[in-house]
């Protein structure tokens, strides 16, 4: 743009200094053409930038891993001169790269044009426009601005896959500890009167006595032992500096989180899975894996607390806990160690290794010895990267 217009100004100071010094009308009728090419090149960026309106409208709002999102993006404007077809510049996002957008429709004053791209990843994003530059048809002018407008949420869900059921500990699958709860005579919740086919064991003799009726105990019936996932949310471990591998990396570890969750919820058994980083909560199998996905999505992998401590904080709730679902990028020898202590309190463990390379040098040690304190070890290769 400066060498255009430098190059304009030597062309028009040069035909008006022979205008004027030798006198001739065609000199200036030039020189003249190029000062008003130049001012109404001016006046139609100033006009066009002032009235550009830049929208855009997903095709949808939730959408899972893997399908193709359209993008339809208006743009229009009021000047009266005609200006160069409008440059869109899109905003990057884990599955828009930056990139540029030219409109082809010389002088029309509203265009449309719709942008496909596949949703790669998993996440929560706001694909769409994040600059436009207006410029004349010389190319003398141009302006670059930003649309008032923050974009559409697009929600990239994660899409489950099948993984065997949990198991509780040996010898417990939940029914066991019902039925030694319920038969206990010592820890009754209740009294009632006898109805027919109420055994003959839970009658209370000494209380029927008193109030010359039959009098049974009536007892709660516990809950059934649930199932603990706990997700590793630090930055992936990778031997590859790449971001599209951490991308790869970060979807496996949401997929098999939900994966399991999913397949705990079809077995009618209760799961619950600690949230941690921007958006921390406690999620249980009673508020439906639909909310699950969707919150998965908005996780951000930049947890700086150790996975180490997470687990940690967990040892208290492991009394009531039949089974529990590790899944992690990296596999160090405190992460280790933990997860042999887990298992040494009671219930099953299960971890998922994500990872590209299953035979890393540093981590097959450390596998053998979980294999053998009798934790469950699971390999998941991500798809892509």
């Amino acid at each position: 743009m400066k060498k255009a217009n430098a190059a304009l100004g030597l062309c028009f100071g040069f035909f008006l200094m022979c205008a004027l010094s030798m006198g001739n009308r065609m000199y200036l009728l030039i020189a003249a053409t190029i000062a008003l090419a130049w001012g109404l090149a001016f006046a139609s960026v100033r006009m066009a930038e002032r009235s550009v309106k830049v929208e855009n409208a997903l095709s949808g709002f939730k959408v899972n891993r893997g399908e193709v999102v359209s993008m339809e993006i208006s743009v229009s404007h009021q000047s009266l001169l005609p200006i160069a077809p409008v440059a869109l510049r899109m905003r990057a996002t884990s599955n828009t790269p930056a990139g540029t957008i030219h409109l082809t429709q010389l002088g029309r004053r509203r265009q449309r044009v719709v942008h496909k791209f596949a949703a790669d990843h998993v996440g929560a994003m706001f694909p769409g426009v994040e600059s436009y530059e207006v410029s004349d048809v010389f190319g003398f002018f141009k302006r670059e601005h930003k649309p008032d407008m923050a974009g559409q949420e697009l929600l990239v869900l994660p899409v489950p896959f099948d993984v065997e059921p949990l198991t509780f500990a040996a010898g417990d699958m939940g029914v066991e500890t019902m039925r030694r709860a319920m038969e206990d005579p010592f820890s009754p919740s209740d009294f009632r009167a006898y109805q027919q086919g109420d055994p003959l064991k839970r009658i209370h003799w000494k209380m029927s006595a008193r109030r010359r009726e039959i009098i049974v105990r009536r007892f709660e019936e516990p809950a059934l032992p649930d199932a603990l996932v706990l997700m590793d949310t630090s930055p992936p471990h990778m031997t590859q500096d790449s971001q599209e591998a951490a991308a790869f990396l970060q979807d496996a570890v949401l997929e098999t989180a939900a994966s399991v969750v999913a397949c705990q919820i079809r077995q009618d058994n209760p799961v619950r899975m600690p949230l941690v980083g921007d958006r921390p909560m406690e999620y249980s199998s009673r508020m439906g894996l639909p909310l699950l996905l969707e919150e998965l999505a908005r996780v951000t992998f930049n947890e700086s607390e150790s996975f180490e401590r997470v687990l940690m904080m967990q040892l208290a709730e492991l009394r009531k806990t039949g089974a529990v679902v590790i899944i992690t990028t990296r596999l160090s020898s405190p992460l280790a160690d933990m997860i042999v202590r887990m298992k040494r309190m009671g219930p099953n463990v299960r971890l998922y290794l994500v990872t590209f390379d299953a035979e890393e040098a540093d981590v097959v040690p450390r596998v053998g010895r979980l294999q053998q304190a009798g934790v469950e070890v699971n390999y998941v290769t991500p798809q892509g990267g």
